[in-house]
Parts: C-alpha cells; structure tokens; sequence
C-alpha cells in the first residue's frame, strides 16, 4: 500500500500538502487535510486486501474521490467498480463516476472530452461488465474507418487486415479486461464484434451494449444511421472529441450534431469531461494545454 520506498504516500503528501508519519503498520497524517489524506489511505488499503495493485495514477484517483461528498449509501463507491475477469475497474474522477452511473441508468449515452479521460475505457469496461452478469447477450464495437490526418494510400491484405489498424484500440481496451482466450473465443463466436462503422448499415442490434468509438468522424447521416441501430434490450455508448474532428473541411461532425438535438431529451444522458480527467500519463493534460490555443 505504501508504495516502493513510500512513493505512494509521499504522492499523497505532495498533492494535499500532508505529512505522514509511520510506526509499523501505524499511519499519522499531519497538515489541515489529515483527515481526507487518512481516508485515502484507508481506501488504498481495502484495494491491496483485495489483492488488487496500485499505480501511481490509482493514488492520484483516490484523492481526486475522497474530494466528493460521501456516497448516500454505505459501500456505494466501492460497488461503482466494475468487474472483468481480469481486473476491477473504478473511476478516477467525478466525471468518471457520473459517465458509470449514466451508463448504469440510461440505454444511450454520449461522452465527449479529450483524449485521456476514460471514455472508450470505461464504456468497454461497462460492456465487459455487463456481458459477464449476462445483461446483455452480445457486445458490438464499432469506429468509423476516417485517417487522422494522413493519408495511408493502399492498404494490403483482405478486409480485416485493412480495417483492423482503425479498430486497434478497441482490441487494447478488451486485451485489457479479458484473458486472451476468452476473448478469442467469444470474438470467434460473434459474441463480441469489433466492427468499421460502414458494416452497421441495415442492422438492428437487440440484446446487445453497442458502443461507437472517435464519433466524431462520422458524418451527421452516418450518426443518424448508426444511433437508429439500437434495438430491444440494448444500450448504446457513443464516444469521442468535437474538437478533434478528421473529417473534410466544411463536413459537420455528426456527434456534435447529434448531442445538439437530443441533449434534451431525458432518457439520453450526456457527460462532459475535461483536462483534469485525464487519466493517462500527467503529461498528456500538459500536451493537451499547450495546444489548445492553437487548435482553439
């Protein structure tokens, strides 16, 4: 828990400007936050009786959490943890925590933000999740096949090999979350599909958690194709960045259009993240920053 020579703890003391003092198994926090810096520490604890590891961004989630007003039910943070078969995945942020309970509680959602922030992340995780405790029959990944500002000519092999490099970070997020077989077998099976956004037309996806990855590459008709694709017992989980659009200049981006329209409406929920949710390296929000003027 405390970390190779107390790396953990002297993170905690750097971001709530504590200072802990250790006897044993005994931890004293000193500094105006000594209590919340106290009560990280018992939620880092729970996870390593738990056998779970924890990473430098895991210390940073924590405290990000001990910030938000205690849950109104006993035991409900830790019960926001979703379990695959490889690792129990929480949010690390309070966005991430609403984007968990909206995609608990609504059958469409939409997560915008920057790159970083979780949002394909947690949706596979909540997929994954879901399949597990047999909620859904069938999980459907899908992108959209648009170059991010290159142009890759001619691409060799059959249709899988020319579309596979798109959808690699579906692949990522799922290799994460299940064992190589297991997931092998159930992409074999057609249980889980990963597919480019162009094979969607004319289905109807029942039973299914259906998620559209770096959506804001399609184009409006395209949104309209695809959200129309939910059918009975399905939830759909639609992902990406307004202001990262690849599409040709002076084509509207269909996410942007769609969230516009249907914000409104409330069966559909919409979660907004931000710089300070990026849960990858701590450089990435500084990158992010530093040409945000640029790209406006």
């Amino acid at each position: 828990m405390f970390g190779q020579h107390h790396e953990n703890l002297a993170q905690i003391e750097q971001l709530l400007d504590v200072h802990f003092v250790t006897r044993g198994n005994e931890v004293r926090a000193e500094g105006d936050d000594g209590k919340l810096a106290l009560t990280v520490v018992d939620d880092l604890y729970a996870r390593a009786e738990r056998g779970e590891d924890i990473a430098p961004g895991d210390v940073k989630a924590a405290v990000r959490l001990a910030n938000l007003p205690a849950p109104a039910e006993p035991g409900r943070r830790d019960e926001s943890a979703l379990k695959t078969d490889k690792r129990a995945i929480r949010p690390r942020s309070k966005n991430q925590a609403n984007y968990l309970d909206a995609m608990a509680g609504h059958e469409l959602v939409f997560g915008l933000g920057p790159a970083g922030t979780g949002k394909t992340y947690l949706a596979v995780a909540q997929a994954v999740s879901m399949l597990k405790r047999q909620q859904v029959e069938r999980l459907v990944l899908s992108r959209p096949a648009v170059e991010a500002g290159e142009r890759l000519g001619f691409l060799p092999g059959d249709m899988k090999e020319k579309v596979d490099p798109y959808l690699r970070p579906l692949y990522d997020a799922l290799q994460d979350m299940l064992h190589e077989g297991k997931l092998n077998s159930k992409l074999g099976s057609g249980q889980i599909e990963i597919a480019p956004l162009a094979f969607m037309r004319g289905r109807t996806l029942s039973h299914a958690f259906v998620i559209l990855d770096e959506a804001q590459n399609t184009t409006t008709a395209q949104m309209k194709m695809f959200l129309t694709r939910l059918g009975e017992g399905s939830r759909m989980v639609v992902t990406g960045d307004p202001r990262q659009t690849d599409l040709p200049a002076g084509v509207d981006s269909g996410l942007v259009r769609a969230v516009e329209r249907l914000q409104a409406v409330p069966e559909i929920a919409v979660t907004r993240f931000d710089r300070n949710d990026i849960v990858r390296h701590p450089l990435v929000s500084l990158i992010l920053e530093a040409f945000e003027d640029e790209t406006g």
